[in-house]
């Protein structure tokens, strides 16, 4: 498999064993062609961005917007905030765009399937506006809800759900979720963590007001991340964080505020990330996206079934529009016992609540094994990965 040679750490052992990455959904390995583009920059073009008109500050510039202007075009969407990554996306939609427009009188529509991320902000802000919080349920079949989801619109000013989940991998009916919020008055935002990696989404078209994701689940660099906004919402949200950059003019008397992203992104940005992450999208081009989702997708449903002839629970159905995640649970032997065992032999697994504590507390469980694959995992490393699982319950179960 060509493309797992421009992962260098891929080459790497752990314990005296090969590496095994299955911790994708956590965050996935960065190729060269990023490592290099950010030693580059701080090598060749640091500078800070914006103003000054000296040769590193231009190209410093160049590079940091030309991310922007990347995720514009990947995505089709007109704003594109920089943040950290989705975490501080959604919470700038809280501050932003929530304590502008929201007041006690009004409801959030969450869902149980949400990751940590796009509940606690909003408990913050119900807590310190009064807003009502309602949380769709997730079904047997770990699927939501809908029923109560289109009982829960009536008075919602926004829905907040997850695209794909980090726990089951399952990818919500986001087209009618958006549809039915927007007949209903509610603007929806898209917590695209677990999505944005794996599929090319057209957010014009997708129709959801806010998207969040992050970088580096997407073979970018840590510590950034986008929010995509559409014309509409991006004029109702009012600056959260003051400082440089962010503003037009100051005097003692005042400030005034630009009227583009940088209205958002006050102080020094992540210039480097943005360059690491502008060569991200440009090794991810050189794939066929959807062909590596099926292929990723094969890969998770031969784990999960050779798991559930081992006696593991398996959480997650591995649909065609799923990811690419296998959470599951053994009877007897603990998911963080089981992980240990498996590093121990150069297997990179996750274990725990996945920052997802309401939905496993609805499976009735605390913990799980999750692994999950991208684009340089193969079907030979799942292989292997089933049969060390099983010299694990031989010995250990």
């Amino acid at each position: 498999m060509a493309l797992r040679d421009d992962f260098p750490i891929l080459q790497r052992k752990v314990h005296g064993h090969p590496l095994v990455y299955l911790d994708n959904a956590a965050t996935t390995q960065k190729p060269q062609v990023v490592i290099d583009a950010m030693s580059d920059y701080y090598s060749q073009s640091n500078a800070n961005v914006h103003r000054a008109v000296h040769t590193l500050a231009g190209e410093a510039t160049d590079g940091y917007e030309g991310c922007r202007t990347r995720l514009k075009t990947w995505f089709n969407a007109e704003r594109a905030i920089l943040t950290s990554g989705t975490t501080e996306a959604i919470n700038l939609v809280a501050h932003a765009w929530g304590r502008a427009n929201l007041t006690k009188d009004d409801a959030i529509v969450l869902t149980e399937m949400e990751h940590h991320s796009d509940i606690v902000p909003w408990q913050m802000l119900a807590e310190e506006r009064g807003v009502e919080i309602r949380y769709v349920p997730v079904l047997d079949d770990f699927t939501l809800d809908m029923e109560v989801f289109e009982a829960s619109l009536v008075g919602a000013k926004l829905v907040c759900v997850v695209h794909t989940s980090n726990v089951l991998g399952v990818r919500n009916p986001l087209e009618r979720i958006i549809k039915s919020a927007h007949a209903a008055g509610a603007k929806v935002l898209i917590d695209a963590a677990q999505g944005a990696p794996h599929v090319r989404i057209d957010f014009d078209a997708f129709g959801a007001d806010f998207m969040a994701f992050s970088a580096h689940k997407m073979c970018g660099p840590t510590g950034i991340g986008a929010l995509l906004v559409r014309p509409d919402a991006f004029e109702e949200m009012q600056p959260f964080m003051g400082g440089g950059d962010m503003i037009e003019t100051v005097t003692t008397e005042g400030s005034t505020y630009q009227d583009n992203e940088h209205k958002f992104e006050a102080g020094t940005p992540r210039i480097a990330e943005a360059i690491g992450w502008n060569a991200a999208f440009g090794w991810m081009e050189t794939l066929d996206l959807e062909k590596e989702h099926k292929r990723m997708l094969e890969i998770a449903r031969y784990t999960a079934k050779e798991l559930r002839g081992m006696g593991m629970t398996v959480y997650g159905r591995h649909d065609d529009g799923d990811s690419a995640v296998v959470s599951f649970l053994h009877p007897k032997l603990h998911s963080e016992d089981m992980a240990h065992l498996l590093d121990a032999v150069g297997y990179a697994v996750r274990t725990g609540h996945h920052c997802a504590q309401p939905l496993l507390n609805r499976l009735g469980i605390s913990s799980t094994v999750r692994a999950s694959y991208y684009f340089y995992n193969t079907m030979e490393e799942a292989e292997q990965f089933i049969a060390q699982l099983k010299i694990i319950l031989e010995r250990f179960a």
